[in-house]
């Protein structure tokens, strides 16, 4: 009887050991299939933004020009693309297309180096506010007391303000050299930082100087963030390199990334070549930017996309890594300007809000763009340095994929002037005295002439506003009093550009 009842427990425990296991069996086979589904869906979206391409503007009675990437890139000569997708705060693809070289099968992958550009940037800010939180800068301290390799040429325009760091970080110190041309791979003796502010040989490009009241007037400096690179080395006794893949890029797990200038060669297999707009690849594969802050950066779409992905979870309180939540959100606040600390801000609301940056470097375009509240955004860089429209198409079909309302192609509706009308707005237009454009007139239309060949033609929506339909945002032309134009303003991407007419 013992035995029986011994024998009775034994069943019931194989029987319980089996429904257990079948109970997980069936968990497993659910969570594999839910897997299996997410991915599908996830193939399904990125088949959608590949082929969906979007214009800057559609126009009111037009068909939509759906797009396919592979055509747009072929389009416009752009040998690789790489794109990585942040979806409810996390990378949900990320994806590479076309090739590392021109002229080779060398495909582009996820972990394929891109030179970032002016996205460096952004990157080295946070370097800088680090050291502001742990207390060996100031914001608002002239940088010249804190500098020691190299000071700021004090004149006119430095007697009653002070360069400081917040107007560094803001572009608002006054400081002259918008960007730099970089340094050809074959080059034997690079510049050292001072001499690029100096402007000494071999340095390329003119002196880093005041030239305006600092705090007065914000205008777009890579040589601000060049001041500040000096500065942040200056403090901390170590190279720029070092400091930032110390302090930031290990910290933000970004292991494709690297501030070096030259490229060190472990990365040469990874990294991509850079071409013009006509697909012609560089001499030496790319250029040399020893100003690192403002343009050195070389990185990979899925390692920015970590970067975005910090600011937001620190922005919302639920990360410190680096910086403080309440740094983050105070890099994040429009300045003077409307800038944030070396990130460009845009949108209303929390839908809408968001920090972005661009970059250009010669043979390299790329952009960035995250939601600070919705845990969304994207990356794209390309290995051309004439892939701009390419890009904004790219986002336009990320846009309307994943809802982002605000990045949707704007509806426009065209109305009809009397040429005759177009006289007053002929002529030149300076652009800070660094580049002309020219409104002209060709077979009776209004065109616009930017800096090289391409001619836009411009489509009026009121008497004085116009847009170009391969270009996101509107023109207006400012008359005085008497009816005479006297500059004109393009409305784009969040920023107000002033030209003046000549």
């Amino acid at each position: 009887m013992k035995f029986l009842k011994l024998s009775l427990k034994f069943c019931l425990l194989v029987i319980f050991v089996m429904q257990q296991a079948s109970a997980v069996n069936l968990l497993a086979q659910s969570a594999l299939s839910d897997k299996k589904s997410d991915s599908n869906q996830i193939q399904e979206k990125i088949k959608r933004v590949e082929n969906n391409l979007l214009p800057p503007v559609q126009t009111k009675g037009d068909p939509a020009a759906n797009m396919n990437i592979i055509e747009r890139m072929k389009y416009y000569n752009v040998p690789g693309v790489s794109i990585a997708v942040i979806n409810n705060g996390e990378i949900e693809w990320a994806k590479g297309y076309g090739v590392r070289e021109a002229g080779t099968n060398l495909p582009v992958t996820t972990e394929t180096l891109f030179q970032a550009g002016s996205i460096s940037k952004p990157v080295a800010a946070i370097g800088a506010l680090k050291m502001v939180q742990d207390g060996k800068l100031q914001l608002d301290e002239d940088v010249n007391k804190k500098l020691v390799s190299w000071k700021i040429p004090e004149n006119e325009f430095t007697k009653e303000q002070k360069v400081t760091l917040r107007r560094l970080l803001t572009h608002n110190a006054g400081i002259s050299v918008w960007g730099f041309p970089g340094y050809s791979a074959d080059t034997k003796l690079l510049p050292a930082v001072p001499q690029i502010l100096d402007g000494i040989a071999p340095a390329n490009t003119k002196p880093v100087r005041v030239i305006e009241t600092p705090g007065t007037n914000p205008s777009y400096s890579g040589g601000g963030f060049t001041v500040m690179q000096l500065l942040m080395t200056d403090v901390s006794g170590k190279p720029f390199p070092k400091l930032m893949d110390n302090t930031i890029l290990k910290k933000f797990g970004m292991k494709n990334s690297t501030f070096e200038q030259p490229l060190p060669q472990s990365f040469y297999e990874q990294a991509a070549a850079g071409h013009t707009g006509k697909a012609e690849k560089f001499a030496g594969n790319w250029f040399i930017y020893p100003e690192m802050a403002a343009a050195g950066l070389w990185t990979t779409p899925s390692d920015l996309a970590r970067f975005a992905i910090e600011l937001q979870q620190a922005y919302a309180g639920k990360s410190k890594k680096v910086l403080s939540p309440e740094t983050v959100k105070q890099m994040l606040t429009k300045q003077t300007g409307g800038r944030g600390f070396g990130i460009e801000l845009a949108g209303e609301g929390s839908k809408a809000f968001r920090f972005s940056h661009s970059g250009t470097n010669r043979g390299f375009h790329n952009n960035m763009i995250a939601y600070t509240e919705t845990g969304q955004g994207a990356i794209v860089m390309t290995n051309s340095d004439k892939s701009d429209q390419l890009i904004g198409e790219i986002f336009r079909s990320i846009a309307s994929e994943y809802g982002w309302v605000d990045y949707m192609p704007k509806e426009k509706t065209i109305v009809s002037l009397d040429p005759r009308n177009f006289v007053p707005y002929l002529g030149e237009y300076d652009f800070m005295g660094r580049a002309k454009y020219v409104v002209l007139t060709e077979d009776g239309k209004l065109k616009l002439k930017a800096a090289g060949p391409n001619k836009y033609e411009l489509f009026a929506e009121t008497e004085t506003k116009f847009f170009i339909k391969e270009r996101p945002g509107e023109i207006v032309f400012v008359k005085d009093a008497e009816g005479r134009v006297t500059e004109m303003i393009i409305y784009t991407n969040g920023q107000e550009i002033h030209l003046k007419k000549l």
